[in-house]
């Protein structure tokens, strides 16, 4: 698990997300997976976003993917937002880290890491693979 170089906040846990943040704690990214329509969803809810079946569980992602879009913002602290479209199909927003950012491109291969809350949980996070 990646040391974050700065405080992370740490995310609003509910009945319905707990068990994929107690995953992110032990390195570990699921999505939810229907098993009524088979698609693969990030954000994991109870409720499939495509057929609205609660025949929903985790699954486990290679926490690979690659970068969809991206923006680098320059400031004190130059940071990147991105949106990346992991190997098992959704498509999510989150942060790119620990890599150079003028070398970013669409289309680049990136791998999850995960920056620890200090409460229990990390947030998933990517870097160039």
């Amino acid at each position: 698990m990646s040391e974050a170089k700065a405080k992370v906040r740490a995310p609003r846990v509910n009945h319905e997300t707990k068990a994929f943040w107690e995953a992110t704690a032990q390195g570990k990214l699921h999505v939810g997976k229907c098993d009524d329509c088979g698609e693969h969803y990030y954000y994991p809810r109870a409720l499939c976003p495509f057929c609205f079946s609660d025949k929903t569980r985790l699954a486990l992602c290679s926490g690979k993917g690659e970068i969809y879009s991206y923006s680098v913002t320059h400031g004190k602290e130059p940071y990147t937002i991105a949106y990346v479209t992991l190997e098992e199909g959704p498509t999510i927003l989150t942060n790119i880290v620990e890599c150079d950012f003028s070398k970013l491109a669409i289309g680049q291969k990136v791998k999850v890491v995960f920056y620890d809350t200090g409460e229990g949980n990390a947030v998933p996070m990517f870097t160039a693979a």
